[in-house]
């Protein structure tokens, strides 16, 4: 991802209305309400790490190496292992330097047949280089936080999807070639596999009623600002998102602060597929706006907090099981 461009926008709380209930005919029979089910909001740290360590064991999950193969499959399989369908989605797009760039797509959905519906989402692939990195620049990092991270929230979120069934019908996708992108170069050589999949998602005319990314959600004492794009498209579920977390006790992590509009997987659904999409991703206020690892070898599972991926992965949990 990179930097657009970083604008002032204001922030506007929601007013919350109250309903009455309806008065009834004493002649009239019960009416029958829908009730929720109860549930509880789980989400095993120990567990949503492993998840980083096991992606981060394959190496450095640069498209066309082994490591990335051998990810694609994992991850595929974990899906299958939690969700009613997983498959992987094929395709090729056009790199930053005019090659092709085969994309692997994972994807795991609930519920297929309900017309409600929530996409989760992350990247999985790593940079082919850590070009921020003020010793090695030219050779890929782990890619712990900036990418796995994200992917092992939403397996872990996933796993609970299973044991607590949601309401929602639920997408998880992981998307590939992200992190393929020229610095200096055009937005649209980053984020290869969200355009791929915007243009030509894995449902004919599919909908969601909004979307969650997730981007860099690992690093000890993370802050998440409200970032530029999310707050342009999807106003309502930032909101939303970020009232749960508070909620949570999570008000250390969530941030009511304006970020940047960034280039992320998140931008290409709402121009493309037209879903209301917020991307969570942590935001420092100096230097690049990503923290001192992003691009670079310290990039590694010395950096991953499970408190941090708890905070998270427990507020997306619980969006997901209130709607």
């Amino acid at each position: 991802m990179n930097f657009l461009k970083i604008t002032a926008f204001s922030l506007m709380l929601l007013a919350l209305s109250s309903c009455k209930d309806q008065p009834k005919d004493s002649n009239s029979e019960q009416i029958e309400t829908e009730v929720k089910q109860l549930f509880t909001v789980q989400f095993d740290a120990d567990s949503a790490y492993r998840y980083v360590q096991e992606q981060v064991d394959f190496g450095p999950r640069v498209p066309g190496s082994a490591a990335h193969g051998n990810t694609a499959r994992y991850l595929e399989q974990k899906l299958a292992q939690f969700c009613d369908t997983a498959f992987t989605q094929y395709g090729s797009m056009k790199g930053s330097k005019g090659q092709n760039v085969a994309i692997k797509n994972v994807i795991g959905s609930f519920g297929s047949e309900k017309s409600k519906r929530i996409l989760l989402c992350a990247h999985w692939d790593t940079r082919p280089m850590a070009d921020q990195d003020a010793t090695n620049p030219t050779t890929p990092a782990d890619g712990a936080n900036d990418g796995a991270s994200g992917v092992g929230v939403l397996l872990e979120v996933a796993r609970q999807l299973q044991i607590q069934q949601p309401d929602a019908g639920v997408d998880i996708i992981f998307f590939d070639a992200e992190d393929m992108g020229d610095s200096q170069g055009e937005a649209t050589t980053w984020c290869l596999g969200s355009q791929y999949w915007a243009k030509t998602p894995h449902k004919s005319n599919y909908v969601a009623r909004f979307g969650i990314l997730l981007d860099m959600v690992g690093s000890e004492n993370a802050t998440f600002a409200i970032e530029g794009n999310s707050w342009l498209f999807a106003q309502p579920y930032v909101n939303l998102v970020w009232q749960t977390a508070n909620s949570l006790g999570y008000s250390k992590h969530f941030l009511y602060n304006q970020g940047g509009q960034l280039i992320d997987d998140h931008l290409y659904i709402n121009k493309i597929r037209g879903i209301p999409t917020l991307d969570i991703i942590h935001y420092e206020p100096s230097g690049s706006g990503f923290g001192d690892f992003w691009h670079t070898h310290d990039d590694n599972m010395s950096g991953i907090s499970k408190s941090t991926l708890k905070a998270v992965g427990e507020t997306v949990f619980k969006v997901v099981m209130d709607l």
